[in-house]
Parts: structure tokens; sequence; C-alpha cells
């Protein structure tokens, strides 16, 4: 028997469900997808490597003596150091590594992170006092998605999870976004990093109805940023069907010999399958600041580590920024980093609302602040050069990668 708890919740999604969309009235009020020219990053010479050693665990959390403050007074990377940071290596599925030299191209190291969202106002956002010594930050605002109704459907069916215990987001035919430190610990790369393998949900029987429970087809769209967590009732068997990786490109911003250090800005990973998925996958996108997101909402999907074997979103306001960092407090636990961290607005070119990838969950962060420790959830923002990076390891080209 259903719980009358549940009840309430369940009114309040169909009330949700029938209200017209806020940004319905005219498309000046919608927030928008703002198409940027982007510079280029290409390869040049590629050069073998030692072998790994794949020693150690991959790591769930990341931590950094540097808080938002500290990242804001970095001075910003020359021409000559962005060549540096985004020069990467790229581990083959038999264990051989190279390095590779880009070049930049079509890049003024004086304009913003993202001079088309650009408001004239500073980077440094709204800033939240409150600060628990927990993962959860106070009620838990994460729900399972349940059922093959929705672990089936798009956004959640591009949710994926790693071997080395993290998740990660489609972004390409092949190809798999996730953070760094899922793969190397800033020294080496991890235990299980050569085999690596990526999950998708599927039913456990090939003869398995879907749960008789239907909602309508837009649910998706109503439900993120809903008022109150909500699983369907469903009695589906899931199960994970396994892809090889081919491939891993890891910037060498991440690689500084000490996963300790200030790398937390290029701590993301691209993986390349063995095959295609066979499934719809996010497109990428510049991120933009926080106060244009629409209710300066980010959403993300991953398999934290206290739901074994279900997939968990959640959607949390945007805190403070940096040019490379997105701070927030999304509850999130271990297993969950390497999340795509999304956002929906409209695109005005394809006249729909569309989601795109615009940062990578790198995880719980612990950073002694005024005396005292204190902590974080941060993710990874998409700049345009790293989005000109990530677009050219999926495409193999720059032809398709000049608008983010």
């Amino acid at each position: 028997m259903r719980s009358w708890s549940a009840v309430p919740r369940f009114t309040s999604l169909l009330f949700l469900l029938l209200l017209p969309s806020v940004f319905s009235s005219s498309s000046s009020s919608r927030p928008q997808w703002v198409l940027q020219r982007v510079p280029v990053v290409l390869p040049q010479q590629t050069e073998a490597r030692p072998a790994p050693h794949f020693l150690s665990l991959a790591r769930l959390d990341v931590s950094s003596p540097c808080d938002p403050e500290c990242h804001m007074r970095a001075p910003r990377p020359s021409y000559w150091d962005l060549r540096r940071l985004l020069a990467y290596e790229t581990l083959h599925s038999n264990g051989q590594l190279t390095e590779t030299a880009i070049g930049i191209y079509g890049y003024n190291p004086s304009s913003n992170t993202s001079p088309a969202y650009s408001s004239g106002t500073s980077g440094k956002a709204e800033r939240s006092h409150v600060r628990r010594k927990r993962q959860i930050f106070g009620h838990d605002g994460r729900f399972s998605i349940a059922g093959q109704n929705f672990l089936l459907k798009y956004p959640f069916s591009v949710s994926v999870k790693l071997s080395t215990g993290c998740s990660g987001t489609l972004v390409g035919d092949r190809h798999v976004l996730t953070a760094a430190h899922c793969v190397h610990d800033g020294k080496n790369y991890v235990k299980g990093a050569q085999k690596l393998r990526v999950g998708f949900l599927k039913p456990k029987n090939r003869d398995t109805q879907p749960s008789s429970f239907y909602l309508p087809s837009n649910f998706t769209n109503h439900v993120e940023g809903g008022p109150a967590p909500y699983a369907p009732p469903t009695n589906d068997k899931m199960k994970f069907q396994w892809i090889r990786a081919k491939r891993t490109h890891v910037p060498k911003g991440w690689i500084k010999g000490n996963a300790n250090d200030i790398g937390m800005d290029y701590d993301y990973a691209l993986l390349e399958l063995k095959k295609p998925h066979k499934r719809r996958h996010m497109k990428l996108g510049v991120s933009p600041p926080a106060q244009r997101l629409p209710g300066r909402r980010v959403h993300f999907s991953g398999f934290d580590n206290d739901r074994p074997g279900q997939l968990v979103y959640r959607f949390c306001r945007a805190g403070e920024e940096t040019p490379d960092l997105l701070y927030q407090h999304c509850d999130a636990q271990p297993g969950a980093s390497g999340s795509g961290v999304y956002a929906r607005m409209w695109d005005g070119q394809r006249r729909r609302w569309e989601r795109k990838v615009i940062g990578v969950f790198s995880g719980h962060q612990w950073v002694e602040r005024q005396g005292a420790s204190q902590e974080f959830n941060v993710a990874v923002r998409i700049t345009p050069l790293k989005y000109a990076q990530i677009c050219y390891w999926i495409k193999g080209n720059f032809v398709d990668c000049r608008e983010g």
C-alpha cells in the first residue's frame, strides 16, 4: 500500500505538470544560449611516454588548500602557460601513453571567460555564509530516478558509471566526459585506468515490461527544479552493461605531480569508447555566468556510493564562481564526481529548449579558510578554451568546434 505521505508530493508534481512553462510568455524573457566564436586548440607533435604504473586507487574526493578567493587571486595564465596546461596525455587501452603539445589560435588573453555572456559584473558571485561539515547540506535534496520510463529517457540516460567508481556523461556517439581524478591522481594513472569500462543501466531481462506508471512525455522538463524529490513506484530490475574505453585524454593542467596542487581548474577527462553506445548524448556548451542560468540553478545526475545501483539526480543554486570553477551546495556523495553539470535554456537558432553540459562535477572539497575548515562542492566550468579542446577530441577537427 502506498504511504499517504507520498500523496502531497505526488499532487504537487501533477500540479506542476499542468502549469504553463514559466518562460512561455515571450522569447525575450527566456534564458538563452548565446553562441560565441571560440578559439582553436590544435594538436601539434605527439611523443611516446613511459608506461604508467597504475598503483593507486581512484580518489573519489578532491582536496585543495585553495579556496575561491585564492583562485580569484591567482594570476591569469599567459598564452604560453595555457599551451602547457592544455597539452594532454592519452592513455591507450594497450597501456601505451603519449603526450601531445597543442597550439592555440584566435585567443584573446585579455578577454573574459565567456565574452558573449559578459554582464559587466565581477567574477565573484553572491556567497553563502552557511558551511556544514557534510556532503549533504541540510535536508538531503537528492532523489533516485527509478523505472525504465525514466532511466532510459533523456536526459537521465546520458549518465554512466565508470569502473573506477565515478560517474560520467555521454557527450558524443562514443565519448564520455568525466573528472580527471577518476583516472589519474595527479601523479599517475589509477588502478583500473588501463582496462577502464563504462557502465550503462539496462533492463535485467530483455522481456521486462516497463512499469505501468506513466507521466506525460515532457515530465523531465518539469521535474528539473520541482519543489520536492519524487521517485515513481516501480519494480523494474536494472543492471549495468559495460563497454571498454579505447583511449583516455587528460590535460596536463591536472598532471602536476601532486594531486593537492591547484589543479582543480583542469579536473576533466574525455574517454573514447571502443564502440558506439547508440544513445542520445548531451551537447557541450560554454559555461555562462551563474547569474545567467535559469533560476541560477545547475543540475546533474550520477551514481552516488550511498545508493548502490541507483541513478541520483539533484539540482541547486550556483554560488561563488571563478573563471574556471563553480562552487555550489548540491547534495552529493562520493561516486557522483565526474558527472556532467548541465543547464537547460532556449536555443534561438533551433527554436527549442536545449540542455547542454557546462561543467564537470569535481567533487567535495575541503579547504582551510580564515583559520577554519570549510567545505564546498565544486564543478569545473567549460571555458571557451576547454570547449575547443574537448570538442576537438570528440570531432577530430576544429571546423565543427568554432561556436560554443
